[in-house]
């Protein structure tokens, strides 16, 4: 399954770092908290790795204003 969007690839690439022991779980925030909790290591994997060429910034919060 490929990230929709940069913001859910590095996501999931702090929470695969997380899974692997790289960095302490407590560091965790949001959605890499939430993928950390209820995806495997395999699944992370497939989102971290998708290539960021194409993928818009972020993805989800129409109509309302990001600063």
């Amino acid at each position: 399954m490929p990230a929709k969007s940069q913001d859910q690839q590095q996501a999931a690439g702090a929470a695969l770092a997380a899974k692997r022991g790289e960095t302490k779980v407590s560091s965790l925030k949001g959605a890499s908290k939430s993928m950390y909790d209820s995806m495997s290591e395999k699944e992370l994997e497939e989102l971290a790795s998708t290539p960021r060429k194409g993928k818009p910034e972020h993805v989800g919060d129409k109509g309302r204003d990001r600063d």
